[in-house]
């Protein structure tokens, strides 16, 4: 690596339905985050069409009815995911305003998860458009591409992180501190002149409706109970 070339860090996932916290610090603390629209859709339980909120009664899940295209063996692409039903919409709406309706921000923040909910065609610019607005609203600048723009082909795993930041110039890989650890590959990285950094998040403490507080939700309870000062609470050093 050229110590005198300013570093560029990337940051990737795949476009998670109303991601957490952290996913969005990411996208933050990075100078280019990549949205893997073009890699295979999960099959079995994830976070791609579904996340956590809080109710009276716990912590739900608030769930988008995707269909699979018949004949693929459940191998397809997140931009190939269609929406089972149309009906969705409005019980979505129905349910955020029955359990976040008496958070401060509820008027401010629906709106714009209105609109990507009634004009997405697709999951995929269901979940871009939301991750859009929301990192538009909690004004993170962060250069952000979707993988279909800057590649055809690449590699599984290790590879694609090495495919993708050569795409784009990077020289640091900026990854989550979950599953990464387990199959990130630092040698064939260091080979490629990348250096593996892993995401300092720490999980803010924030007030909510019903009762103690729960980590790990959707990033709308943070945006519902908090608006603009959001940022603030994800950020923590703003």
């Amino acid at each position: 690596m050229n110590p005198s070339k300013s570093s560029i860090k990337m940051a990737m996932h795949q476009p998670n339905y109303i991601p957490w916290l952290g996913y969005f610090y990411k996208i933050y603390a990075c100078d280019i985050f990549i949205y893997l629209d073009t890699v295979q859709y999960p099959r079995g339980q994830s976070y791609a069409a579904r996340n956590r909120i809080k109710t009276p009664n716990g912590v739900s899940f608030l769930t988008i009815p995707v269909r699979i295209t018949k004949g693929t063996g459940g191998k397809v692409k997140y931009s190939e995911v269609e929406f089972a039903e149309q009906n969705w919409r409005d019980k979505q709406i129905k349910t955020l305003n029955m359990n976040y309706k008496r958070t401060p921000f509820y008027s401010e923040i629906i709106p714009l998860v209105q609109a990507s909910i009634e004009t997405a065609t697709s999951l995929i610019e269901l979940n871009i458009g939301l991750i859009e607005g929301i990192a538009n609203y909690l004004k993170i600048d962060t250069k952000r591409l979707r993988l279909s723009e800057i590649l055809t082909s690449y590699g599984q795993k290790t590879d694609l992180i090495v495919d993708i930041c050569k795409a784009v110039g990077a020289d640091i890989y900026l990854s989550g501190t979950g599953g990464g650890r387990d199959y990130n590959d630092e040698k064939l990285l260091a080979r490629n002149g990348i250096t593996l950094a892993y995401s300092d998040f720490i999980h803010p403490v924030y007030s909510q409706l019903w009762g103690e507080f729960t980590p790990g939700l959707s990033i709308l309870d943070l945006l519902f109970n908090h608006g603009h000062a959001s940022r603030k609470i994800l950020i923590q050093r703003d």
